[in-house]
Parts: structure tokens; sequence; C-alpha cells
């Protein structure tokens, strides 16, 4: 069960304490987070509060100050264990004085200086352990800009700030640590992560990879496709690039390999699929949490408008896929894939928790209240077979497990709330707009161009929600003054910070790929981006032609999806050269104004493309001569 939990990029210390008890106390932790989100607390305070010190108490004595760490927690972990501990309860019982002072009029008490200072150093702490040095660099980088930016000439300079009044606003506000990226970890993102995990428990993961076994595995590349589907359905409910590389790559990686799919080729299907999964509805990452409480839109209206990109996305993953599969002569599964009809009636159960999810977003339940009702459903739907049946025991372990992996999620929350309360007070981020605006002359095209840029450069490993926190308050600000609507812009900033997970020099989900791949992590970093090359194109999409996350007319709706599939495969037969044949260069370049045009937001450009995309798709796929068996072996020389 160890080896299941998410990597930190510490050395874990479980033998610090006795793995039943580490355990207990993690699910107590959890059950308390479940008690208080879904029937006593309502106060954001002090849901903040709780949530954060209680997790810091644990986190120093479950990950290591360094990565060769030594086995049991030194006197400096218990330190700051009992120091969270004892900060929580000041912040606690002070609830109510803390909520009611006036922010930066009232003077801070010696108390309130002393435990300030302490969540303060204890949420740096807790981002380095858990998100590593990058993050917490730039975390310090912000305060020394809030701290000395007085000292720099204008447009960037502002007006001194003292550090008393700077930790006033990040620690005694909702709009500092306790702000909107902690109380959506504290309700929203803790609760999905709990079903995730029951369900993966359960063997909703085995269920998944048997499902895309049994619908692929013969077909052509057929490893390749169940790594792309089993990847897609695992990452929706784990919402990190990371964790579903780690978890679904060490099964789909190896036999790729086994049946001869080159160790490069291996990790970047893994990697472009598994990526993807922080978009893909109905639960997505806890970056889309945050987007739907930041911009004030409901979590259903944006899990509505990631549908069509997510389906466009993994389609064109898939199809380039099954085109290279094709023209390398990939090999299928051997004859032991399970049948559709044997997977769907031993895992028909892991089905029901995923409609339970789907039914309560579409009734208008609250996230809390869907992830609440998604969980119960998957224990109860396990209990119907004996084989899938959880003791009560394996419960527990679950919610410790919950509370274990969302150790750096809360760190990187905490981390990313100190930085929008810091740039709240210098309007960095319209100083940061105006100097986008004046690089880009105003020009759309090259704003947006420069935005994407930016964003990629934001979160070079960077958490997903820390990349999109910190491009939403610096990056946005000039995406709306050019009058893009709110929606399109933060699902344009949102696809770009996750898209920065296999985006090299960084690309973190390559880095997990390759230690199972064992090959050149930047060699798998460039062949994921070309698979994801759809995803690069999409959030272009959202602001050229808005009824592509469903911002239209059902007329409008069904065009962009009608021209989205033809584009997208026109798309991936562009980049990959082939369709039934080898194409010319005059073919690819046809292919790729399909792909453009397609998806314009002009009815006529848009019919006209969509025909001629039709057209040529069928006249190569049914006319042209299949590739020779000469060149399949002179490509396969050169390895997939």
């Amino acid at each position: 069960m160890m080896k299941s939990l998410v990597n930190t990029g510490r050395k874990r210390k479980f033998a610090a304490l006795p793995h039943k008890v580490l355990i207990s106390l993690a699910a107590l932790f959890a059950i308390g987070v479940i008690y208080g989100n879904l029937f006593v607390i309502s106060d954001p305070l002090i849901i903040g509060i709780l949530f954060l010190s209680a997790l810091f108490s644990m986190l120093f004595l479950v990950v290591g100050a360094t990565t060769n760490a030594r086995d049991k927690p030194t006197i400096i972990d218990w330190v700051l264990s009992v120091l969270s501990l004892a900060t929580g309860a000041f912040f606690l019982v002070n609830a109510s004085v803390i909520s009611s002072r006036i922010t930066l009029l009232e003077e801070l008490t010696p108390a309130q200086l002393f435990f300030g200072s302490s969540l303060l150093f204890l949420s740096l702490e807790a981002t380095r352990r858990t998100t590593g040095a990058g993050l917490t660099i730039v975390v310090l980088g912000f305060m020394a800009y809030n701290l000395f930016g007085h000292l720099l000439p204008p447009p960037f300079g502002h007006g001194v700030i003292e550090y008393t009044y700077l930790l006033d606003a990040l620690i005694f506000t909702t709009d500092g640590v306790f702000g909107v990226p902690i109380q959506v970890v504290a309700s929203y993102v803790f609760l999905f992560v709990l079903f995730g995990t029951l369900l993966s428990f359960a063997g909703g993961g085995d269920f998944f990879f048997n499902l895309a076994a049994s619908l692929t595995g013969k077909s052509p590349g057929g490893p390749a496709k169940v790594a792309v589907i089993s990847s897609g359905m695992y990452g929706t409910i784990s919402g990190s690039p990371v964790s579903d590389v780690v978890a679904t790559g060490s099964i789909t990686i190896p036999i790729m390999k086994r049946l001869g799919y080159s160790s490069r080729f291996a990790g970047a299907v893994e990697v472009a699929a598994s990526t993807g999964g922080s978009a893909m509805p109905p639960i997505m990452g806890s970056a889309a949490f945050i987007l739907a409480e930041y911009t004030g839109f409901s979590y259903r209206e944006v899990v509505y408008a990631a549908i069509i990109p997510a389906i466009l996305y993994y389609l064109g993953v898939f199809s380039q896929v099954h085109l290279r599969a094709v023209k390398r002569d990939l090999r299928s599964y051997p004859d032991d894939v399970p049948t559709l009809k044997a997977t769907v009636i031993n895992g028909w159960m892991f089905i029901v928790p995923i409609a339970v999810i789907i039914l309560a977003l579409s009734l208008g339940y609250s996230p809390t209240m869907t992830a609440g009702l998604g969980a119960a459903s998957v224990v109860i739907a396990a209990a119907c077979s004996v084989r899938t049946r959880m003791s009560v025991w394996r419960v527990i372990e679950g919610l410790g497990e919950t509370t274990l992996r969302i150790l750096p999620v809360a760190g990187a929350c905490a981390a990313a709330g100190l930085v929008i309360g810091g740039l709240s007070m210098t309007g960095l981020g319209m100083k940061a707009a105006n100097v986008i605006m004046t690089i880009s002359g105003a020009d759309p095209v090259i704003t947006l161009m420069i935005s994407a840029v930016v964003t990629i450069i934001l979160g070079l490993g960077m958490p997903t929600p820390s990349a999109y926190i910190l491009a939403a308050v610096l990056v946005g600000p000039a995406l709306s003054k050019l009058g893009y609507p709110l929606l399109e812009s933060h699902m344009f900033l949102l696809y770009y910070a996750i898209l920065s997970a296999l985006t090299p020099p960084i690309a973190v989900a390559a880095l997990a790929a390759a230690a199972i791949a064992e090959e050149d992590p930047f060699k798998i970093a460039f062949d994921a981006v070309k698979l994801a090359s759809v995803g690069f194109l999409l959030p272009f999409v959202f602001i050229w032609n808005p009824a592509i996350i469903g911002s239209g007319s059902s007329l409008e709706i069904g065009l962009v999806v009608i021209g989205g599939v033809i584009g997208t495969i026109s798309l991936a037969a562009a980049i990959e050269g082939y369709m039934n044949g080898t194409l010319s260069r005059l073919m690819r370049s046809l292919f790729i104004c399909v792909a453009v045009g397609s998806v314009a937001p002009y009815m006529l450009v848009s019919l006209g493309a969509i025909v001629v995309g039709g057209a040529l798709l069928a006249r190569n796929y049914f006319s042209t001569s299949p590739t020779s068996a000469k060149e399949v072996k002179d490509q396969k020389v050169s390895g997939a």
C-alpha cells in the first residue's frame, strides 16, 4: 500500500510511526474534514485554519526535511509539528477576533505577530518539503518584491510595505494563506481525492484498464491505445499528470516495451495521455476547482465547458497513436485481453460511482456534496460483489491514504495563497498585463501567444494549481484588457498550465515516465508534445470560437463538434504524414488548412472546411495504397 502513495519529491519517513497508527491518525483527520465540510463548518476562515494546521502537524512528521532524511523525525520535525498544532489552536480560539478586526488599521498584538510569523514560516517550509525548492523560491521572490519593490523604478515600483503590513494581509485575511486555493483544497479537492482513492482501492483502476484493453487491445497499436484510454479515465479521478503516469504508466509502459515499442514512444504516449486527465470531466484536477472559485462560475459550468475540448484532445492523441501504429506495424496485445462482456460483468459496479458524480452535478448539487455522494457510492457499489467489497480497515486505509496524497497539493496551494495575497497589495498583476500589452502592441494574436508562453514558463516544474494561479493573477488581466470573456480566458490559461507538465525543458510528467521507461526525459517530452499537438491549439479555439466550450446556440455547438472532429483527425494525419499511406507535402498542407478552417467562427468557412476535410480523409483512407512492407520495415528500423 505504501508504494501507491504520491511521490512528493522527499523521502517519506513512515518508519517513524507504526503503519496502522499512521493510517489511523490520517484517517481521523480525513473524517474530521468530511464531517466539517458536509455537516458543520461554513466559515471559510475556520475551515482553512483547522485544515492547514492539522495537516502541517502531520506533514512535518511524514515528509523528510531533505531527500536523504533519516527514517525517524528529528527533534526539529517534532517542534514544527507541535508548533503547527499550537498555531492552529491560537487561530481557532481567536477566530472571532481575527475575522472582525480591520486589516492594516489595527496593529497586530505580540501574540498575533508571533503566531502569524510562525504560520508564514511553516507554510514556506511545508512548500519546500512537498514541492521542492522551485516553488519556494518563486514565493520568496514575490515576498521580496512586496518588501523591497519600493526601491524599483516605475512601472514596477510600489509604495513602502512594512513586514507587519505584509503579514497582516497574508495571514490574517482570507486573501492570503487562507485564501481561495487552500479553501478549495480543504473542501472540494479533498473529497474528490477521497472519491478517487476509494475507487482505486476497490479495484476501479483495474476495471478501467481492462475496459480500455477490451475496447482497443486487439487493434493496431493496442497497448498504446489502452494507455491513452485508461490514463484518461484514471486521470479524471486523480487530477495529477505525475500521479497518473506513475499509477498507469507502471503497467502500460513495460507492456509496450515488451511488445517492441521504443522506450521513447511508450513514455511519450503515457505522458500525453496522463497530462490530459487534468482537463477530463467529470472530475478534472484541483486547478479546475480553483478556476471555478476564482472566476465565480459554478463547477458544473466549468465541467460543461471542458467536455468538448477534452474529447478532442484525446481524439487527437488517439488518432496519432493509431496512424503511427498502422504506419509502423506496431503490435497489438496478446490473446489474453479480456472481453468487453466479461469486463462489464465483473466491474459494472465501478460505473455506478461515476454515474452518481455526473447525475449529482447535473442536478446542481455543490461540488462538496457531489464528491461526498460519489465517495459513499463507491463503498456501497463495491459491497455488491464479494471480490470488490472493502472491509472496515480497507476503508480506513482509503481515508488515511487520501490525507497523505493531499499533502503536496496543500503545500502548493498554501504557497499560491501567499503569492496572491502579496500581489493584491502591489497591483503587480495589472503592471504585468501592461507590459504584455506593450510588448504585443495590443495585437490579439500576439498577446495570446505571449500569454501561452508565459503560462507554460510559469508552470515549468510547478504543480498545475500553482501554475494556473500564477497565470490567472499575472496574465489574466492582459486577456481581460482585450475584452475576452472571463471563462474563455481562464480556460485558455488552465490548458497551458496543464500542458506545462509535459513541456520541455522540465516536463515533470516526462521525468516520471523516464524512470519507468528508462529513457531520456527530454526525448520523451518532445515526443509527448508532438502527440499532444491538438492540446496546444485548442486554447486558441476557446477564444476564436467559444462554441467549443458551449458558449453558443445548439447549431453553433453542433457545427464546432463536427468541425473539431474533422479538424483533429486532419491535424493528426498532417503531423504523422500518413493516412493509409505516406502523405505528400501538399496533402499535409491541405490537412493543416482543414484543421484550422473547420473550427472557424464563420459558418461558411467552417462548413467548407468540413466538406473538404471529409472528402480528403475519405479519399486518402479508401483510395491510397497501403504502405509497402519494405517501407514498414525501413520505418521500424528507426524505432517507434
